[in-house]
């Protein structure tokens, strides 16, 4: 079960109600910061402009490949930890606007990660130290440290 909060809304669905729940300003600048930082090839630049300007928490010597799309809304909710690759053009999501209500949920990335291109990592997940997730997965819940992960949906096996 991934770990969200869930806000109920009034009247139209939540996206309908989108800033009411997050700045349109804020959202703005994070868009603007995350389209500049998704065609920047220098992992230093991109984590240093990630952490400054949208709050993530990155670790050392983590790097966010070509195209990279960290949530726009809630993206101070996404630590990333160290000596980590995250996959050309994979997304990670911190929220989910649905009709009655949208959900915010923090996700965790371990240390010595590895997430395939073209994954979807969604809110309120951890994936684990050490953790493999293979290119186009849904990772709709946690993947334990060191443990294979992959598909849709998602499976996980034991690595030994």
């Amino acid at each position: 079960m991934r770990r969200t909060t869930r806000y109920k809304v009034e009247g139209a669905n939540s996206l309908w109600n989108i800033y009411k729940t997050v700045s349109f300003w804020k959202t703005f600048k994070n868009t603007l910061i995350i389209e500049i930082g998704r065609f920047i090839p220098f992992m230093k630049v991109k984590n240093g402009l990630y952490r400054s300007f949208l709050g993530m928490k990155i670790g050392d010597k983590s790097a966010l490949a070509y195209k990279v799309t960290p949530d726009i809304m809630f993206p101070e909710l996404i630590t990333i930890g160290h000596n980590t690759i995250i996959g050309y053009n994979t997304v990670i999501l911190a929220h989910e606007y649905l009709i009655e209500e949208y959900r915010l949920g923090e996700v965790v990335i371990g240390d010595n990660v590895m997430i395939g291109a073209n994954s979807l990592i969604l809110p309120g997940v951890t994936i684990g130290d050490g953790a493999i997730v293979s290119a186009a997965t849904l990772v709709h819940r946690d993947v334990p440290a060191g443990a294979f992960a992959g598909g849709n949906p998602m499976q996980i096996k034991e690595r030994s």
